[in-house]
């Protein structure tokens, strides 16, 4: 795939915030300028990690804005000499100070889960992520990081007042829907992000007439296009099946018969 780190970049710019209000557990969101600024040399792009590839590109975004000062990236907050955290941006905007927590999560509604919050239904390709668990440890514990008495020591050094900071998070996701079941109401969130769909490998059959292609995680953030090798059904059939037994649950990238390009799961479960 060529020019795949700018092809991550502009996939992070057009995925929608999950909200748009701070109707979610009163979170606010940022929201940055989305212009699409000119990678220059995409090998400064270095971290491996997806989480850490959309904060790298997001320092990019702020670095090439007009209303933003970035103060701090990462600043590791320390009680004694054992790290407690992190704040992931301190930014100053226009004459406002902003403690910024980025987010960018991959969410499968499980329509089999039982509970009374519609929250709880988001979870994680391999299960082990949920929306709630991290709206939760956003609220009770990254947040509040930022007013601990070892913070508050870390601001003086940068001579900032903790009284004059608003807290914010960038919080993005792609959202996955079981297969055929559109009908789903997924208030608070923002239906705009609703980017495909997914399918127990155990059904896979269904997809027999589609041309396939595995992304590398870096990779799920792109938007899907034609310059990839496409492979045939019996042959991925095989390779995924290594990820099933694995119980890991990979992103796919489809060409349907009529050559409309789709994004899904393949759960093992």
């Amino acid at each position: 795939m060529k020019n795949n780190t700018k092809l991550q970049y502009n996939g992070l710019l057009k995925t929608p915030y999950l909200w748009l209000s701070s109707a979610v557990f009163g979170l606010k969101q940022f929201q940055f300028e989305n212009q699409q600024f000119s990678l220059q040399d995409s090998t400064n792009f270095k971290e491996i990690r997806l989480g850490k590839r959309v904060e790298e590109f997001l320092s990019f975004q702020f670095k090439h804005s007009n209303d933003i000062d970035i103060i701090s990236e990462n600043l590791q907050i320390k009680n004694e000499k054992i790290t407690i955290g992190e704040l992931d941006f301190l930014l100053k905007n226009k004459s406002k100070h902003i403690h910024l927590e980025v987010v960018y999560k991959f969410y499968l509604y499980d329509s089999n889960i039982n509970s009374n919050n519609s929250l709880d239904y988001w979870i994680g390709p391999n299960r082990k992520d949920t929306l709630s668990y991290k709206l939760n440890k956003l609220k009770e514990k990254q947040l509040p990081l930022l007013y601990s008495n070892p913070c508050k020591a870390a601001l003086e050094n940068l001579k900032i007042d903790i009284g004059q900071i608003e807290q914010f998070v960038c919080y993005k996701a792609q959202l996955f829907l079981p297969f055929k079941n559109n009908a789903v109401d997924i208030e608070p969130l923002n239906k705009a992000c609703i980017n495909g769909f997914y399918l127990s490998y155990s059904n896979i059959e269904i997809l027999k007439g589609y041309q396939f292609y595995i992304p590398k995680k870096l990779d799920w953030l792109i938007i899907p296009h034609n310059d990839i090798a496409w492979k045939p059904f019996d042959e991925i059939k095989i390779q995924l099946s290594n990820y099933i037994n694995e119980e890991y649950s990979p992103m796919v990238w489809l060409k349907s018969p009529n050559d409309k390009l789709l994004k899904c799961f393949i759960t093992f479960w």
